[in-house]
């Protein structure tokens, strides 16, 4: 959730201070990208996985601070609510047996988290909305006792004025009321960090929001919210409405939401963090000491921590991110579109997916981006994450396609070839992007499989028990078949 900070209020002198000091690091940043002062020569990937947390009864277990005292591993920390944990794997490069490497850490860590968090109650689920989450379970006691998360929620609502309202519309409907962002933590995610130079940042941003469409249309793994069954990941949906601090009037003015696809191409990193700077106010003004420009003019590394918490609280589905490590500067492209699951092979085949289509796309001479619209790519992002394996999408040179089509005829070779670029041997390349294919063949990927099992089971039943009998028992197997680790489009 990013950084840390500390219960407070703040005042109107406060939040002044703290907007000078956002634009005085913005103006340092545009410096140091002038003067190349970026870790570039070798790029890293990295993972992070936001996960669910049931008992034995297929519930949401409120249990993370209970959960993580058990597993007592820093790789694991806190998210939102209470029935979440997520986990940060170690970077790794993709060549030498990085994709390899990434699902054995994984699975490795998953499955010593499962054993010493089952003891307290908590089981583990990678999947992006659970199933049985009830309205209950959305209220402010299931936040994380965190001082960062309590701020952000009333940060939120102040700004909002009014009730977080959810209205979804999809195979059924749902509209609820929430008094804070408890909401946002049914979504976990899976983050995939891909680095890259200043110069070619814009590439990597660009390639990665024209094929966000795709991505959901084989990996959506969200089907159902508070019982309904809504878009195939409808995560996207519900995390748009739980963080918006717009009220209706703001809306029909225009002000732009600050979970965002975004709404133009780019042509330099600093152009994203110039549109948080001047479209969004500080949800979270906190203000530190150090002088940037007198770190910078000294030879050092300035930590911009005004410029780096404000863009956590801006939730675009590719995020920009500047960090240090090791003294050293860098930039990564943040991909956050994808829930994790439903198998750690699963979540590994959507990253190879992704690592290799965007660097392809990325370094191809003639770029997608300037053979589409921005529009056209936000359009197929809300539809692939209404309609998930059966979505339809435009594409250039194509008009309108299947997204497991264009998969299949188009981006699988694209992949592979950024794989190769990557230097992923080709029995990784094979593997990953394999089941990746199969899950286009057979029209199967997690919330394809749970909305037909659900279906299964409810039959011709009525009433909200069989519903919710149909709910556990179809989230019962899906955790047990999770443990197999094989890939879902297998399960049938």
């Amino acid at each position: 959730m990013g950084e840390e900070v500390e219960a407070q209020e703040f005042s109107r002198a406060d939040r002044t201070r703290h907007r000078e000091k956002v634009r005085r690091c913005l103006d340092v940043f545009a410096r140091m990208l002038r003067d190349a002062r970026f870790d570039t020569d070798d790029p890293m990937t990295g993972l992070e996985v936001e996960l669910n947390l049931v008992d034995d009864a297929e519930d949401p277990a409120l249990k993370g601070t209970e959960a993580l005292e058990a597993i007592a591993d820093p790789d694991f920390q806190t998210e939102l609510g209470q029935f979440n944990v997520e986990i940060n794997v170690e970077p790794a490069r993709l060549r030498a047996r990085g994709l390899s490497g990434f699902e054995e850490s994984l699975r490795r860590s998953l499955n010593d988290a499962e054993e010493k968090s089952a003891a307290v109650g908590a089981h583990l689920v990678m999947v992006g909305i659970l199933p049985t989450l009830g309205e209950g379970h959305l209220t402010r006691d299931s936040l994380t006792p965190n001082p960062r998360y309590d701020l952000l929620s009333r940060q939120i609502l102040a700004a909002r004025g009014e009730d977080i309202v959810i209205a979804i519309a999809g195979e059924e409907s749902l509209e609820t009321t929430a008094d804070s962002i408890v909401p946002e933590a049914a979504c976990t995610s899976t983050q995939l960090h891909v680095q890259t130079s200043p110069d070619q940042f814009a590439s990597y941003w660009n390639a990665a929001q024209a094929i966000a469409s795709v991505q959901l249309a084989v990996g959506a793994n969200s089907p159902f919210l508070l019982g309904k069954e809504l878009w195939r990941e409808t995560r996207i949906p519900l995390f748009e409405q739980a963080t918006d601090t717009r009220s209706e009037e703001l809306k029909v003015q225009g002000v732009r939401p600050r979970v965002w696809f975004g709404e133009r191409w780019i042509t330099s990193v600093f152009d994203l963090f110039e549109e948080n700077v001047r479209y969004f106010p500080a949800l979270l003004p906190v203000t530190d000491d150090e002088d940037p420009i007198e770190v910078l003019e000294h030879g050092g590394t300035p930590s911009l921590a005004e410029l780096r918490l404000h863009n956590g609280t801006i939730y675009r589905w590719n995020r920009p991110v500047y960090d240090i490590a090791h003294g050293t500067p860098h930039l990564r492209v943040e991909n956050r579109v994808l829930a994790a699951g439903p198998t750690v092979v699963d979540t590994l085949a959507n990253g190879a997916f992704w690592w290799g289509l965007v660097r392809r796309l990325a370094e191809d001479e003639r770029p997608l981006w300037s053979q589409m619209s921005f529009s056209a790519a936000e359009e197929n992002f809300h539809a692939a994450a209404r309609h998930g394996i059966d979505a339809t999408v435009y594409w250039p040179g194509v008009g309108q396609v299947g997204a497991t089509e264009l998969v299949l005829r188009r981006l699988l070779p694209l992949a592979h070839e950024g794989l190769e670029a990557w230097g992923v041997d080709a029995d990784e390349r094979d593997r990953y992007l394999g089941i990746v294919e199969q899950r286009c063949l057979t029209g199967t990927n997690g919330a394809s499989w749970f909305a037909r099992r659900y279906h299964e089971r409810v039959g011709d039943a009525a009433g909200a028990g069989s519903r919710g009998d149909a709910l556990r028992a179809t989230l019962g197997e899906y955790r047990t078949r999770m443990h197999t680790n094989e890939p879902v489009h297998t399960w049938d």
